[in-house]
């Protein structure tokens, strides 16, 4: 967290239950600590022509637990430049892989601030439409400043780990709410310029009383970097679902099913063998997710 010029950092305890299956120790520093009941945190805790396109193929596992799961989506707001995120990414990273809450898809998204890059270090993956986005959460939730490492379920609350019993109620009640389907389909690149991407995302009718936004991420599967200099320096960093775009596609209406078709250029040098696309539906501020899905290029 950087307040008024300095930083603070907090150690807080993760009871073992909720997710028993993170059974993994990586070394510990002085700063971390993050075995499978802890973890070192800081803060609070238009129709385009389909033509000359080679379809994507998806994992069959991600299409398995879309199905048979439901989902819950998973924001971590974090920074290669604060020094109390690896942990929190390690998290992440874990029960993306995992998935140890049964009955529920946990759809993970890493979202890079950037107010930590003028420290010592950039970010390669900072932004800052997605420090306005983690801005318009701390307004919504009436939290008085932006930290990092940050985590919200479903759009609607923080993950307060020091607090296993209102973590676990969390989850628990993301898992128990309905949510309305949403697809991604025919995801292909155009095979004479692969830089462009095209899709489908599709969400059925909502019986909710406002219009809700909907929304496309394009992430990158894996990341990995070698930090030089701040915090960080001289860390190798491993980061899931690291956001590069995210897109408002448009609002569903009350009643009323939601298509687009869409295209988008992907940001130069991307592996399309190394990406997610995950289409959400939220409420406007932003606010309570209404649905989500995941599709993962094979590797």
């Amino acid at each position: 967290m950087n307040v008024a010029g300095y930083k603070t950092h907090e150690v807080v305890i993760v009871r073992e239950r909720l997710f028993s299956r993170l059974s993994f120790t990586p070394r510990l520093g002085t700063k971390y600590l993050f075995t499978s009941v802890a973890i070192v945190v800081c803060g609070l805790w238009s129709e385009p022509t389909a033509v000359n396109c080679q379809p994507l193929q998806a994992t069959t596992r991600d299409a398995t637990l879309e199905t048979a799961s439901r989902p819950v989506l998973v924001e971590l707001f974090t920074s290669e430049g604060c020094s109390s995120c690896p942990p929190a990414d390690e998290f992440v990273r874990k029960i993306d892989s995992l998935q140890p809450l049964a009955g529920a898809q946990l759809i993970v998204l890493s979202e890079h601030v950037d107010y930590w890059d003028h420290d010592g270090w950039r970010d390669p993956n900072s932004s800052a439409a997605l420090t306005e986005r983690q801005g318009a959460y701390e307004r919504m939730l009436k939290v008085s400043t932006p930290y990092t490492p940050q985590i919200i379920v479903d759009g609607a609350e923080e993950i307060r780990i020091t607090d296993a019993q209102q973590m676990e109620k969390s989850f628990e009640g993301a898992v128990a709410a309905p949510k309305v389907p949403v697809r991604i389909t025919a995801v292909s690149l155009d095979s004479g310029n692969e830089g462009i991407l095209r899709t489908r995302v599709e969400a059925d009718a909502t019986a909710d009383k406002h219009a809700a936004d909907v929304y496309l991420a394009v992430a990158l599967d894996h990341v990995e970097s070698q930090v030089l200099h701040g915090e960080n320096g001289g860390k190798h960093l491993t980061h899931v679902a690291v956001v590069q775009q995210l897109i408002r596609l448009g609002k569903l209406q009350k009643g009323r099913a939601f298509a687009n078709d869409v295209q988008l250029k992907l940001k130069p040098g991307t592996d399309p063998k190394n990406l997610r696309l995950v289409a959400f539906v939220q409420s406007p501020g932003p606010g309570q997710l209404l649905g989500a899905t995941l599709w993962k290029s094979a590797p």
